[in-house]
């Protein structure tokens, strides 16, 4: 067991610098410095945190046991596998990769050489503020939608790899397994790729899960409405409302907790305890590919 992590983030756009704010303040944190190719944002982001600007991603690597990958979507999985080969542990943003093919690389070699390979799919943290990794019984149908203005942030990937990948998660963590069938449809509203989606999931045993996202509304809504075989539970993300008959004794005051309060501070401090005292990786790599393999199957349907 060390002390310290010497780590880097890699990206110094806003997500970068979310992350790059939690390794700054880490106690446990050697940080080590911020990559990005935009000169002049990788500057301000490292006089901010008080860290060191690379302009070179392999020099960054060269100095670190750790890098978060934060970088836009497309450059994700190039990144991190890099980062992999070099014997780093990653924690790359979602979605892992924007192919199967580089994220299953990932997968086999974080395996291989025993590295830690964690997603930042933070809305598990979330969930476990208010239980619903304890709820006795597994959904019956889970709605969902999630919903946000126009933005050119994502834009680089579909809906479905930008917003709907955490729903898909979210359904597969919940109710297990994979779907046996999935119908979708999706539009492009303003960028190159799907700016809304809608998706319907069936599952063994007449589960079922239907998802909405886009990224062209007027505001930001995040529901989730998850029926029980004793109750049902809707959760409105946004305004930190919840509705619950189940009797599970799910926590109404959710927000409260550290997990749900500092997702993305959880999911650093989950990847610095993996690595540093040997704890299970709290969202593995492997969880990353299954959602974007779902993601995937969505734009591959409805391909032009």
């Amino acid at each position: 067991m060390s002390d310290s992590l010497k780590i880097g983030v890699i990206g110094a756009g806003v997500f970068g610098n979310f992350h790059a704010g939690k390794c700054a303040a880490h106690p446990r944190h050697d940080f080590i410095g911020i990559f990005d190719p935009n000169h002049e944002r990788v500057r301000e982001a490292a006089k901010r945190h008080k860290t060191r600007a690379f302009d070179n991603c392999n020099a960054l690597l060269s100095g670190v046991d750790a890098v978060i990958v934060a970088c836009p979507a497309e450059h994700h999985g190039p990144i991190a596998l890099a980062a992999l080969r070099a014997g780093r542990h990653v924690l790359v943003e979602k979605p892992i990769a924007n192919t199967i093919v580089t994220a299953q690389a990932m997968v086999d070699l974080a395996e291989k050489e025993k590295l830690v390979l964690q997603v930042g799919h933070q809305e598990r943290f979330v969930g476990r503020a208010i239980g619903l990794d304890k709820a006795p019984e597994r959904p019956m149908h889970i709605t969902a939608t999630r919903f946000g203005p126009m933005s050119d942030r994502g834009t680089d990937v579909s809906v479905t790899l930008d917003l709907m990948i955490h729903d898909f998660d979210m359904a597969a963590w919940l109710i297990g397994g994979k779907p046996i069938s999935l119908r979708s449809e999706t539009m492009i509203v303003y960028s190159d790729h799907a700016d809304a989606a809608r998706v319907e999931m069936t599952y063994e045993g007449g589960r079922t899960v239907t998802l909405e996202a886009s990224r062209a509304e007027q505001a930001r809504e995040r529901i989730m409405h998850i029926v029980y075989p004793d109750g049902e539970l809707r959760i409105d993300f946004v305004n930190k409302t919840f509705e619950d008959t189940t009797g599970y004794g799910f926590n109404p005051n959710f927000s409260e907790e550290v997990f749900a309060k500092d997702s993305l501070g959880s999911a650093v401090n989950a990847f610095t305890e993996s690595i540093l005292d040997g704890a299970p990786v709290a969202i593995p790599g492997q969880v990353g590919l299954d959602a974007l393999e779902l993601a995937i199957r969505v734009d591959a349907q409805n391909k032009k």
